[in-house]
């Protein structure tokens, strides 16, 4: 099994937690998205979209593609510890709270978005900042708006104990720490984030404690 990640993507973490909380060892592959390495025919060979994470599960097998999928696959094939509830609603609550993050907040911050930003608009560095800064947050307050006031938000998302959703929404509070995002209008969510991070497959799948992720963080 390949995975195909890179230390500083949050789609990449996610499939990066979801492998670790199942006890999947995958040779992960880095592709340097700040190198342009996605850009390279051998890499869109695996994902013509030129993004990461990619699974490949067997020698000339067809890759997975796209971070949810992925984590769906590996939840359906590897079903402990379960990462969907059983019921139908509850997997809906799940898969729209993960979504919020995977789908609404998470794929404005990507770099073809920021290179986007820079080199045809001519935004400057201060400018993308305050973009990123805005799209996290959103995520994460509508986030804490269904978390603070539904009744099946336990220790977890959903519960008392992980699901998607929390995966989803803690690679988002690593993404809002790194934009030197306030996090304080969102109490709820720093509390499961802080839940989750006492569990090794979150603390080592940290994109900080990476293969190639510098000391420090540079936007």
């Amino acid at each position: 099994m390949k995975y195909y990640g890179f230390w500083r993507s949050l789609a990449a973490c996610r499939v990066r937690i979801a492998l670790a909380l199942k006890g999947i060892n995958a040779e992960e592959i880095s592709v340097n998205l700040m190198q342009g390495e996605q850009l390279k025919p051998d890499y869109r060979a695996v994902n013509p979209l030129a993004v990461v994470p990619s699974l490949v599960l067997d020698e000339g097998g067809t890759p997975l593609f796209e971070s949810m999928a992925i984590i769906e696959y590996l939840d359906e094939t590897r079903p402990q510890p379960q990462l969907l509830p059983r019921d139908p609603k509850g997997r809906a609550r799940v898969r729209g709270l993960a979504q919020i993050v995977a789908c609404e907040g998470h794929p404005l911050l990507v770099p073809r978005v920021r290179n986007y930003l820079e080199k045809v608009l001519n935004v400057d560095e201060a400018a993308r900042t305050k973009w990123c800064q805005h799209w996290l947050m959103e995520a994460l307050m509508a986030v804490e708006s269904h978390l603070a006031k539904e009744k099946e938000t336990g220790r977890f998302c959903h519960g008392d104990s992980p699901t998607l959703a929390d995966i989803c929404v803690t690679t988002q509070v690593f993404g809002a720490r790194f934009f030197n995002c306030d996090t304080a209008p969102v109490p709820t969510v720093m509390k499961i984030f802080e839940q989750c991070m006492k569990i090794e497959a979150f603390d080592k799948s940290h994109p900080l404690k990476q293969p190639g992720a510098p000391r420090e963080l540079k936007h």
